[in-house]
């Protein structure tokens, strides 16, 4: 599954390509009666509300809040110089929207004219833009969620409230790690950093390489860490986490970036998936 790093390298992309493009037409072929989905395009009746919601909007920003991407459309156009405005309209338009993306196992954005990698043709959902160019939501397992938030309200919503802080925000000490993996003292410290109520956006790949660098066994308790073994933690974190963006994620399984190419921090790996394989630090020799 896409994490941290895979996910902002995806927002990064569409920073630099979609913002102030105006949607003109949506298309999926997913459908399902599947009660899980019944709030995402999956679900036929919701992707015919989705489709008339944000058709005709403009794309104003784009963010990413833990594994998921907020894509944050404008609110319509004024209705009347003299009519009232209501709580969470911009203006005195309709309430602007965000279009929620979380790529779940195999799910990945594609934009324009990307890679012809085998991998990125299990297209599933596109977006058609006024320039004529469109991003394109491959799939092969078809995990992934699409669904429309109230931007005022969104991270309050189901999808977003109960997620931990994010790691890499400056606001983020070594007092607040230390508090937030506390509230799990008798799990495991591998268990407690993919816990997306306790951290925001860390999965397999990078609690494997957060743990081996700071040398900690992933099955120790929580309650057990010394005060030297959670600031190593705390710091491979950040360290480990701004790598995988500055090498572009990891391509390892399925991920690609919006052009369809692969990130390069699978040829970085110290832990994951080396089982049997020597190990790199110094002078060690097992």
């Amino acid at each position: 599954m896409p994490e941290l790093p895979e996910v902002e390298t995806t927002t990064k992309g569409l920073r630099k390509t979609i913002i102030g493009l105006v949607i003109k037409n949506v298309w999926t072929d997913l459908s399902t009666e599947d009660k899980r989905q019944r709030e995402a395009i999956a679900n036929p009746k919701y992707f015919a509300v989705f489709k008339k919601e944000i058709l005709n909007k403009k794309v104003l920003s784009v963010e990413r809040r833990a594994k998921n991407i907020l894509i944050n459309l404008e609110g319509s156009r004024l209705r009347s110089r003299y009519a009232k405005a209501t709580p969470g309209e911009q203006g005195f338009g309709e309430p602007r929207k965000t279009i929620l993306v979380h790529m779940k196992m195999t799910g990945h954005l594609l934009y324009g004219d990307y890679k012809k990698d085998p991998i990125n043709r299990f297209i599933h959902f596109t977006i058609s833009f006024n320039n004529r160019e469109k991003l394109y939501f491959s799939d092969l397992r078809k995990f992934g969620k699409i669904t429309l938030l109230d931007t005022a309200t969104m991270h309050n919503s189901k999808h977003l409230k109960d997620i931990g802080p994010e790691p890499l925000d400056r606001q983020f000490t070594i007092t607040n790690f230390k508090l937030r993996i506390g509230k799990k003292p008798n799990s495991k410290i591998k268990t407690t950093l993919i816990d997306q109520s306790v951290i925001a956006g860390i999965g397999n790949i990078y609690s494997d390489e957060i743990l081996w660098r700071a040398g900690v066994y992933p099955e120790r308790k929580v309650s057990g860490l010394k005060e030297k073994e959670l600031k190593l933690i705390f710091t491979a974190m950040k360290e480990i986490l701004k790598k995988g963006i500055d090498f572009g994620g990891d391509s390892m399984s399925d991920y690609r970036n919006i052009q369809g190419l692969p990130g390069k921090f699978q040829m970085h790996h110290e832990a994951y998936r080396r089982t049997g394989k020597k190990c790199r630090k110094r002078n060690c020799r097992a």
